[in-house]
């Protein structure tokens, strides 16, 4: 079922066939069953940035160091853009991490999958979903039939966030500002994938894609609309998987994350 945020008329040229044609969404019951007017009041009604991130922002944030991340980045393909972003100084996460962890994907992927911000291991490795979360996430779609190497994955935040303890480094959740401060590049990565479909991978990617803060349990598989009109599919990172201790539970949580997965996929052939 789609939802469109209030207050924004997506442009035409921008909707997909799978929104205008919307009998083998019946196929996908958890869609249907989301309620379309409650759900786009509850986004228009959320707010964009909190008091509370807003105080954090003013409090330990210099201005944006913006000298190589300038508007106009010249770049025109995905392999570009990766280039420029190597030296991004848009936020302060940059001084600890060890670098950029960009997107990954064929330029014209119909479907990307957002997700949050690169771990310990994509930090090391500089590729995105290669840790402990993205090997459940590349089980899943196997087991969905969706070829991972067909599809565009990255973060919404380009930069690891973490707090040393000891010899280890402890994921750290990014703040609304660092959010809206790498969605520069993640709106560039969709203007040159130009993809029919998005996928907010939990909290982070929704807020980074809709522009709200979005309650991932509520608008779980619900296809909402942006103001220009991409449709983005909501549900969990996979890492909410991982965090889950009783085997019973942990499975059933695999099992409707593969359910979504496969709801993505028949988005995706639509």
């Amino acid at each position: 079922m789609r939802h469109r945020i209030a207050g924004h008329s997506p442009s035409e040229s921008r909707v997909p066939a799978i929104l205008r044609n919307l009998s083998g969404a019946s196929l996908i019951p958890h869609l249907i069953a989301a309620a379309g007017k409650a759900a786009s009041a509850m986004i228009a009604r959320m707010q964009t940035n909190s008091p509370h991130h807003a105080k954090v922002q003013a409090r330990r944030w210099p201005k944006p160091e913006l000298p190589e991340t300038a508007e106009d980045d010249g770049a025109s393909t995905i392999p570009e853009l990766s280039e420029v972003a190597k030296a991004c100084r848009r936020c302060p996460l940059w001084r600890n991490a060890t670098q950029t962890v960009f997107g990954e994907g064929p330029d014209g992927a119909k479907v990307v999958f957002v997700g949050e911000q690169p771990g310990d291991q994509e930090d090391l490795a500089g590729k995105p979903f290669v840790g402990p979360a993205g090997k459940v996430f590349d089980a899943i779609l196997d087991d969905a039939g969706v070829d991972r190497l067909k599809v565009y994955v990255t973060n919404a935040v380009k930069h690891f966030k973490f707090e040393p303890r000891g010899k280890r480094r402890i994921h750290s959740k990014p703040n609304a500002g660092e959010v809206q401060a790498c969605r520069w590049w993640l709106d560039r990565e969709l203007d040159l994938i130009k993809p029919n479909l998005a996928v907010a991978l939990g909290a982070t990617a929704a807020q980074s894609l809709l522009g709200k803060v979005v309650p991932i349990m509520k608008m779980r598989g619900a296809v909402v609309e942006r103001d220009d009109g991409l449709p983005v599919f909501v549900t969990i990172h996979p890492s909410f998987i991982l965090r889950i201790r009783e085997p019973a539970d942990k499975q059933a949580e695999r099992e409707r994350f593969l359910q979504d997965m496969k709801a993505v996929k028949k988005l995706m052939a639509a």
